[in-house]
């Protein structure tokens, strides 16, 4: 199986492409799509959602997992993120994707084991769960791994649910 773990956002768009060969999780790309500041919010939108599509034809995932949108402080940001994860999820439903989503509560519990891990720890699981030599820069897309390790981790559940519920 293989699941596109997507740290949302305007500016930075974490991205990474794992493997889930048996046990075993095996990066295959990872990287960030990024935006240019001052520029219209609709052309950054743009940018995003067909640097999307483009990645999903590439490397062909057979999932996508996303990060939620937990609540933020900053309400601009809030809502720049939370359309930025629209046109993600909404590239990745028109290729006919299964989508993931994800608390980041969910994934540090999947990938540390702790639901209230430091980001440091989340980073080091990451690089040890891939054999990576380093932590992934930057942080957008050790978290787009990590939420991908999460689905890998939650796929299996989530198909036994789902044959159970089937008539």
């Amino acid at each position: 199986m293989r699941i596109m773990g997507i740290d949302p956002g305007i500016a930075i768009v974490g991205f990474g492409v794992i493997d889930k060969q048996g046990s075993r999780l095996v990066p295959v790309q990872y990287g960030c799509i990024q935006t240019e500041a001052h520029t219209d919010s609709a052309l950054r939108l743009k940018t995003v959602y067909d640097s999307m599509v483009q990645l999903i034809d590439k490397y062909k995932p057979d999932a996508v997992a996303i990060e939620k949108l937990f609540f933020n402080r900053n309400v601009t940001t809030a809502m720049t993120v939370s359309q930025a994860r629209g046109v993600l999820i909404l590239a990745a439903v028109q290729q006919g994707l299964e989508i993931g989503e994800y608390t980041p509560l969910q994934v540090k519990q999947a990938v540390v084991g702790y639901g209230k891990a430091e980001k440091k720890q989340v980073q080091e699981m990451v690089k040890l769960f891939l054999h990576l030599s380093a932590v992934p820069k930057p942080d957008d897309v050790a978290d787009a791994l990590a939420i991908a390790i999460c689905h890998a981790h939650s796929a299996v559940l989530l198909q036994k649910i789902n044959e159970v519920r089937k008539p």
